[in-house]
């Protein structure tokens, strides 16, 4: 998995050859997409593995422009994105991961989740939400939760975007002088930018504690807009076909 510390954040693509290597993601996640469904010739009647997609990364680091390109071929009957904030005053009465059950696809199924169970030690933690000791033990709960999800049958992909603390302070600015973004930019993103050192010592030790082999986490450079668009859908695709390859579940050609 690496560092981030250890990340190559100067990749980039011409535009050119990010045109050539989003439409061939796209093409092959329709075909992959389809194939779990049973919707292909020579499949029907028959459904692949459950995919699950856990969409993470710092504020501003090109989360909603990612997702966008990850389901703009897609069918929206064959997807479904799960959008999670701050839980309300009903869902913290319940276990952390209550409120994500709901959302985690069965057998031929697709979700994406714009943010997860995860903020239990990142935010929750960092902001003091949760005790000490209710982050500490929500490690080992959440890899045991992704375990079962996979065993019956499920493919977790996790990412997690990456951006220089300069590029997002650049997008910030941005953001703040567009009046059509500015919306997307509040005091608490402000507030939480100061405190990047905290949330990076919880993201450390995320990455060490849960990432497992049934779903490893996936780092993705993401200061170029266009390079990390690319290589999230090149990384889901390679994660949908080792799972079939797991599950004796037959890719499409």
């Amino acid at each position: 998995m690496g560092r981030l510390d250890e990340l190559d954040l100067s990749l980039k693509l011409s535009k050119s050859e990010y045109a050539e290597r989003l439409e061939a993601a796209q093409t092959r996640l329709t075909a992959l997409r389809l194939a779990l469904g049973g919707k292909l010739p020579g499949y029907e009647g028959r459904l692949g593995p459950a995919l699950a997609i856990v969409l993470e990364g710092w504020d501003a680091s090109g989360k909603g422009g990612a997702l966008k390109r990850l389901v703009a071929e897609l069918d929206p009957r064959h997807v479904h994105v799960a959008q999670y904030s701050a839980p309300t005053d009903r869902e913290k009465r319940h276990h952390f991961l209550w409120r994500f059950w709901p959302a985690l696809p069965g057998l031929g199924g697709m979700t994406v989740f714009d943010r997860s169970w995860y903020g239990r030690v990142l935010v929750e933690r960092v902001e003091e939400f949760a005790t000490r000791e209710e982050w500490e033990r929500a490690y080992g709960t959440i890899v045991e939760f992704e375990r079962s999800f996979c065993a019956e049958g499920g493919v977790l992909v996790k990412l997690w975007l990456h951006t220089s603390e300069e590029e997002q302070l650049h997008r910030f600015e941005k953001r703040q002088k567009n009046p059509l973004k500015s919306w997307k930019i509040t005091e608490e993103d402000w507030r939480n930018r100061e405190r990047r050192p905290l949330y990076l010592e919880a993201l450390e030790d995320m990455f060490e504690r849960t990432d497992h082999p049934d779903a490893p986490w996936h780092l993705v450079e993401g200061d170029s807009k266009r390079f990390a668009r690319v290589r999230v859908i090149e990384t889901i695709n390679d994660e949908i076909e080792r799972g079939m390859r797991e599950s004796g579940f037959p890719g499409p050609p």
